[in-house]
């Protein structure tokens, strides 16, 4: 069966359907990762966004129970260039195709990927629609230019309930504005006892919980959408460590003062160079993100800038000059992606220990 993915500029592309029979409507991005397309379309950061994949070959290891980074997908639909009917892989369990079905999300195939990626870095994002050929494409098109996208995306897919995950290493406070499960997993990974809140939770409601550090989870949109975030982070830092990524590393930078701009396209990928400005290294990292922290604006304020993406110059990290507090705009988790950054979970660690035995040393001097 046909089906047409309409542009806001006008461009109209024929593929073919798979999953979903549904119209949807979206902005339309591009990940230029060669694997973990599960990964990607399970990425809550792809909260009402459809997703190009500029890689060909699409679904030829199927489906498995073990790379969700959600429980239910985010994104309103799929654009591949070729989708695997007869994946091949040991853990394969069903098609993409028939994933996309039982989630009710609408996907095409047997387009110009790659004239679509071009459009977007030439024009930026734009809004689009997949759907039937039968639909007119003019007044597809009139909708289409006429719809404002949402702008609540991070509390369509943050938790609405705090819930524990136990562990008995240091108590890390994990607030989730669309956390993937890779966050989860490295802080399980290291002993954790983790509290996840959700996106709205007060400053004096994480204190209660005595947590031994903050970690601020990767999410979808804009930050500035996100008020009550940014006033629950000025709440908290100079208190307790933390640790924000993605999403919450835009969050924190708003919340010191500087400023968050949209990128013309963003960085969505798996092999993204970073360079880390105090060892000179270079880390391949994995990115998801639309908007980025404006470099004047830190001018002034109390950050310091300790990473930068060798492609463009962007902002990628962060750190306070007074606060044990750092961010970073990539994902060390990976998922999917090199884990180059990975060690920056241990850095936080080691962060919180130093804090706890400073805190130590002080009320011993106040004894003595």
């Amino acid at each position: 069966m046909k089906r047409q993915l309409i542009l806001e500029d006008g461009t109209i592309f024929i593929g073919k359907a798979f999953g979903s029979d549904a119209t949807t409507m979206g902005e339309v991005v591009f990940n230029t990762g060669m694997t973990g397309y599960q990964e990607i379309l399970s990425d809550p950061s792809y909260c009402g966004q459809m997703v190009t994949l500029t890689y060909p070959l699409i679904g030829n290891y199927g489906i498995n129970r073990d790379d969700f980074e959600s429980i239910c997908p985010a994104i309103k639909g799929l654009i591949v260039k070729e989708v695997t009917e007869y994946p091949s892989n040991w853990r394969n369990e069903m098609t993409l195709n028939d994933y996309f079905k039982m989630k009710k999300i609408p996907g095409i195939s047997g387009i110009d990927t790659r004239k679509l990626t071009r459009i977007i870095r030439q024009h930026g994002t734009l809004k689009g629609a997949i759907c039937s050929l039968e639909e007119d494409p003019q007044e597809v098109l009139g909708k289409l230019r006429s719809t404002v996208l949402p702008i609540d995306q991070v509390s369509q897919v943050s938790t609405k309930n705090p819930y524990p995950s136990p562990g008995r290493g240091k108590r890390v406070v994990l607030v989730d504005f669309g956390m993937k499960h890779g966050i989860l997993r490295e802080l399980i990974g290291r002993g954790c006892d983790i509290i996840v809140v959700p996106y709205n939770a007060t400053a004096d409601e994480i204190l209660q919980l005595s947590p031994d550090g903050i970690m601020l989870s990767n999410g979808p949109g804009d930050p500035k959408d996100v008020p009550e975030a940014i006033e629950m982070i000025k709440g908290i830092v100079g208190k307790i460590p933390f640790f924000g990524i993605c999403l919450g590393h835009q969050l924190f930078a708003l919340a010191s003062g500087a400023d968050t701009v949209k990128m013309k396209f963003g960085h969505r990928g798996s092999n993204h160079p970073v360079k880390d400005l105090s060892t000179g290294k270079i880390a391949i990292t994995s990115q998801n993100h639309g908007y980025t922290v404006e470099e004047n604006s830190i001018v002034g304020t109390r950050l310091v800038v300790t990473h930068i993406a060798l492609n463009d110059g962007t902002i990628e990290g962060l750190k306070h000059l007074e606060y044990p507090a750092f961010t970073v705009q990539y994902h060390p988790e990976a998922s999917p992606g090199p884990e180059d950054a990975n060690s920056l979970f241990d850095q936080f660690m080691q962060m919180i220990e130093s804090e706890k035995q400073e805190v130590s040393a002080s009320c011993q001097n106040v004894q003595i």
